[in-house]
Formats: C-alpha cells, structure tokens, sequence
C-alpha cells in the first residue's frame, strides 16, 4: 500500500497519543531554531525552513513505515542547496532575488525522481554505497557546515572579501585574515556555543549520577537548542529594542507571518538545466541520509522498515513541499533520535509536530525578529558536530579494510579542498572501483584434504577406533583460511585438482580465475606429449622451448592432468562471457593433457548457474553414468508425488533395480538420490566428487 497508516490507524488509542504528544511537542520545539538556521544555511530565508518544517512532518508520516523518522530540512543537504544556487543563479539572473523558486522546482524534479525510484522497487542501489563513503562525505559535509558558520558566529562574515561559500579550507585560512573584524557578536556566539555543550555535558553527567531523573535530564538535554534560542533572545530584545533600525548585533529580523509563498511551484527547462548538473549529488545526499537513518533506528527498535516504501514518503514530501513553500527536505537524525527517546508510538506524532510548527509561523514572528543569527550558527555548529565521525569509528574502518580507511579520507579531504558534492562523488567514485578492482581480482585456491576427526581433549586419537569420528575437510593448500600452518594438507591424487572460487563467477574475474587455476596446473603436471613438434621450426614463435629438439624443458617426473574438482559453493551466478572462457580453458587443458578431462562441480546451488554449465556442456556427457550416488531413505507417500513420472530420478529409486538393491527396507520408505542422476559431474559435496573421481580413474 502507498499509505500504510491505513493498517494501523483504525487501532489508535489514547496510551499511543500521549506518547505521540510528548514526541511531537519535543520535536516541535526543536525543530523551529534548527529549522531558521538550516534555511540561512541553504542561503534562503529563515521562514523557508519553517515552512520546510512543516511539510516534511505533516506529510511524510502518511506514507511512512518507520514511526520514528523526523523529515525536513537538514543541515548537509542545506548547505549542498546552497551550492547548487551559487552555481545556478549566475545562470538564472531573474531569481537572484527569489531563490527558493530554483529551491522549490528543485523539490519537485528530486520528489519525482526519488518516488519513481521507490514505485519500480530499484530502491537497494543504495545498498552499493558503503559505510565508510557514507560517512566520508557526512563527516567533509559537517566540516564545511562548521567552518562556514564559523564568520557568522564571531561576526567578521560582513567584513569586504571574505567568502563564506568557498572551499572550506580557504574559509578557515580567511578567517585569521579577518579575524580583526570580530564584533559583539562573537561574544553571543560563543557563549551560545559553550552553552550548548554544558548542558548537554552536564545532563549526561546528571543522568548518571542521578539516574531516578534520567528522563527529565533527557528533555532538558532535548530542548536545550530552544531554551538557548529563548534566552539569546531575550537578550537580543533588551539590548536592540530601542534601536531595531541599527542593532548592536546581527539578528534575523522581520519574518513574515503565515505562508506567504503558498503557490504552484515554478518547473522550466531553464532552471532543470541550471541544476541538472548538481542533481546527482542531491539524489544521493536525501536518499542515502533518509535511508541510513531509517534502517539504523529500525534496527535499534526492533522493527523493519520497507525502503522502497520509505522513498515513495519522502518523495512525495518534497513534490507537495514547494506548494507550500518547503525546500528539499529529508530523514534528520538528531531530531530523529530525539523524537524516539521522547517515546512516539507511532508516525502519527508527525501532525502533532506540524501543528506546533504552524503554530510558530503565525504567532511567533515578532519574537523571530530578535534572534541572534551568532545563536543561530551556534546551534547549527552543535547539531552539525554530531555528524563528524568519531576516531572510534575511524580506528574501526582501519582495523577492517585499510582500503575503506583511504576511501574515507579521501571523501573528507576533497570535501575539504573541493566543495561537498565533489566530495560525494569522490567517495562513491572510489567505492565503486574498490568494488569492482575486488570482483575482477577475486581469488580462487587450490584445495587439499586433511583427514580430522572431533574430539573433547587434545589427545590423539586411533582413527580405527569405534567411536572415532573422522572424517575429511578440505582446506586451501597455502592453508590462508586460518588453518595451522603445521598441518599439510594433501592433494586429492596426482593430477587431481580442486579448485575453490571463492566469488561469483562473471565476466570481470573470469579471466582472472581461471590464468590463475591453468598457471599452477601446468606448474604441477607435464604435457602428456613432451614434445608434440616435430621440428624446432614448428614450435610457435611465442613457446620458447629448449634451443635443441633434443633437450627437454619438461619435469617427466610431474605427472599428466587427470581431472579437476571446481568448487562452486561459493558461486551465485554465471553469465556467457564467464562460461564461454570455461569453454576455452577445458580445450586448452584437453590438448595439454592429450586427452579429455573430465570436469566436476560442487555445490552448484544456483538454477541458473545450472542451466548454464549444463548449456555450455559441463555436468553430463554423453554415454557417461554416474558411478556414484548421494541417496537419502524417504517416506514414499510423501516423495511419490514429487518424483516426476518418466525421469531418470524415478526410474533410478523405483524401476532399474531389485528391491533389495534399491534400499527400500519396508514397504513405506525407499531410497532416492539427492541430485539427478542425468548430471553425473554435479555433486553434493566434496568427498562425493573425490570418491566419484576415484572410481572412474581407478584411483585408491
């Protein structure tokens, strides 16, 4: 369904409302400071991210399936609309003065995209965008956000030359070139700052300390933006009310009251040209953000959330946004962790927000007059440090793949010395290449067995005895799975090999699996013909050879290819490419060997990869019969239907042989094969295809 409250609305109850009430009031309180500052930051006006605010709860929560998401603006995708309307305006000189109808046409084509995303159900092609990218351009975008508030904070933003918008690391160089211009501002500015984090340092510090109070600690931690807001406010009024024509510092003044740019939004192909370009960055910026959140505070609470679905909400957010005046909005975490420790029951908390929200847009504008914008930056740097990922975090990315470490980096420092959208598609850029260098490079090993056997204590043990139980494992012989490097195991026989993928077998690594796999067979074997030249002048130009037809580069005593074990267990799918050099490696192995080598596979799990082999001719030959059977004893009431009259499974357990033969050992069980009999190359596991190779080789 498009509207999954329809499922659990008609049970709503009061013990839900109050938790909803509780959520959304808190919500609701702080998601009108942050809301102002976020819009300055997306250089709009401060009512822009009131009017965002209140769309993004209003509407988001009907189509929603996670009850804890807070939408609406945020601060990364605040400051990336504000790259795309530096780059734009000089393309679009008419909207230099109204440039939330770039913002709102920007809403709609993103709405749209995203919402198709989730009705054609392609929504886990967020899944190819990992942790480490995610957070490289999270933790550059928080940077950037931060560096660039910091003028506004200590209030030298004003001074002639310094651009706030550059890259960030020429804003923070700047900053000490016009650090002179510092006013009062600074002075609200840090002190909001400091503030800030004392509260939030000091409720922890109370909720540990007195933990009966824990949740009153938590709300007071939760407001601690609008009580901030509040006070700098007040302070503003006392000291500017007598000269709000030339205050003594910076503050956001007149706010229009109600909507005042409710409208059709703006769509032409002049401004989808204009921002085309910065598009790509966007998309990812609102779905990943959304996403992540979504399934993070899923996974915490218990409960799965459906991301096509949660793309179709935000979607259609951001389409109906510009109608009442919103700009791009998405999933916020801060106040998303706020609303799920306030307690909501479900999204319905999301319309006791947007009251409170409409609320403020009427009835709180002249109080909006006096809100320091150093307070403002205040409160954007605290929320923004939280996206900023902690040395833990980073420690942990090195500990598990140093190349993700270096993706991560390299995100944050073209964020740093570029700009935020150049630092998403450097991160996502490098994450793909990663993934397909280790697709194209995957490994494969040769595989020896080890006879082993499980016991209680280290003691050695007679493998003749009883109640021994041993049994054979098969491990890579270069043993790098972890495996004692004491024990050796074994090849199976000689010119037997076993062969592991540890990947799916596709075009990019097929090459590179099987130069691999033929490179150390004719290492360990010989050709069967030494010499099949019966001249040095009929030895191909690229075959070195021995300078006389006398001599021999070639070990007699290595022996002949026999077979070869593939093990599939670890292949989910094939495609022509990746068959086709299957194809060509088992004819170069055949004239090598001067004979037909018989390949067999293990744990072939996938129909299609199935299908395949069996096309490409692998897995059955004509005239050969499977000399060894895996068989389990089956209930024949049970299995008689599911044993296809006229096939070889049915005449193989039913018809080909004597009842004694055929295990059947009462007249309600008979014996049938795990695998078809018509593919005597397929085989269960291991030890199957090694038995089955002995016995057509007349090995012991």
């Amino acid at each position: 369904s498009l509207f999954p409250f329809l499922t659990w609305i008609y049970r709503y109850n009061w013990v839900w409302f109050v938790g909803d009430l509780i959520a959304g009031v808190t919500v609701g309180i702080v998601v009108i400071p942050q809301g102002m500052a976020y819009a300055k930051l997306a250089s709009l006006p401060p009512e822009f991210g009131l009017y965002s605010s209140f769309v993004g709860v209003a509407i988001y929560w009907l189509s929603a399936t996670s009850h804890v998401i807070s939408a609406g603006p945020v601060a990364v995708f605040s400051s990336l609309l504000s790259v795309i309307l530096e780059h734009a305006l000089p393309q679009l000189p008419e909207y230099a003065d109204t440039p939330w109808i770039i913002a709102g046409c920007l809403s709609v084509v993103l709405g749209c995209i995203v919402m198709a995303i989730g009705l054609f159900r392609i929504g886990f092609i967020v899944d190819f965008i990992p942790l480490p990218a995610i957070a490289a351009f999270m933790t550059g975008s928080a940077l950037n956000i931060a560096m660039g508030q910091i003028p506004t904070l200590m209030g030298n933003n004003t001074a002639d030359g310094y651009n706030t918008r550059a890259a960030t690391y020429l804003v923070f160089g700047n900053f000490f070139k016009y650090i002179k211009h510092c006013d009062l501002n600074a002075a609200i500015g840090l002190t909001a700052l400091f503030m800030l984090y004392a509260v939030r340092w000091g409720c922890g510090y109370a909720s540990r300390r007195w933990p009966q109070h824990k949740k009153t600690f938590f709300f007071i931690n939760t407001l601690r933006s609008g009580f901030v807001i509040l006070l700098y406010t007040l302070i503003s009024f006392l000291v500017n009310r007598n000269h709000r024509d030339d205050p003594k510092f910076s503050i956001l003044k007149t706010i229009p009251r109600g909507f005042q740019h409710m409208g059709v939004p703006v769509v032409n192909s002049r401004i989808l040209s204009a921002v085309a370009a910065k598009l790509p960055s966007a998309i990812i910026v609102l779905v990943i953000e959304h996403i992540s959140i979504a399934k993070s505070f899923a996974r915490l609470s218990n409960y799965t959330i459906d991301p096509n679905q949660e793309l179709i909400a935000i979607g259609l957010t951001n389409i109906f946004g510009p109608f009442f005046g919103g700009y791009p909005a998405t999933g916020s975490f801060s106040r998303t962790a706020i609303k799920a420790k306030a307690g909501v029951r479900t999204p319905l908390a999301g319309v006791v927000t947007a009251i409170i929200v409409v609320i403020a847009i009427y009835a709180l504008p002249p109080v909006f007059y006096y809100i320091s914008n150093a307070a403002l930056a205040a409160v954007i740097i605290h929320a923004v440090g939280d996206l900023i990922s902690s040395p833990k975090s980073i420690k942990m990315f090195w500990k598990v793949s140093p190349c993700e470490f270096v993706i991560f980096w390299i995100g944050v420092l073209v964020s740093v010395f570029a700009s935020i959208d150049n630092g998403i598609y450097a991160s996502v850029a490098a994450s793909a290449a990663l993934l397909l260098f280790r697709i194209a490079k995957a490994h494969g090993r040769f595989v020896g067995v080890v006879k082993v056997y499980n016991t209680p204590s280290l003691r050695p043990v007679d493998a003749n005895e009883p109640d021994s139980d041993t049994r054979n494992v098969f491990v890579p012989l270069d043993r790098s799975n972890g495996v004692n490097p004491a024990v050796q195991p074994r090849e199976p026989h000689a010119g037997v090999f076993i062969y592991r993928l540890n990947e799916g077998y596709l075009y990019p690594n097929a090459v590179h699996f099987t130069d691999h796999m033929v490179r150390e067979i004719k290492v360990k074997t010989r050709p069967a013909v030494i010499n099949p030249y019966g001249s040095l002048g009929e030895r191909p130009w690229n075959d070195p050879g021995p300078r006389h037809k006398s001599e021999s580069d070639i070990d007699p005593t290595l022996p002949v290819l026999r077979a070869i074990i593939l093990d599939f267990s670890g292949v989910s799918n094939v495609d022509v490419t990746s068959l086709q050099n299957l194809i060509d490696v088992r004819k170069q192995l055949d004239r090598y060997a001067d004979a037909h080598i018989a390949w067999h596979f293990v744990g072939v799990k996938s129909p299609w990869a199935r299908r395949g082999l069996l096309a490409s001719g692998f897995g059955s030959e004509n005239g050969v019969v499977k000399s060894l059977f895996t068989v389990t004893n089956v209930g024949v009431s049970q299995e008689k239907d599911d044993v296809k009259p006229g096939s070889r499974d049915e005449e193989f357990s039913v018809d080909t042989q004597p009842e004694d033969k055929l295990g059947m050992t009462s007249m309600d069980t008979m014996v049938l094969p795990l695998l078809s009999i018509d593919c005597p190359y397929f085989h269960i596991d291991m030890d199957e295809a090694v038995r089955s190779v002995e016995l057509e080789l007349g090995l012991k």
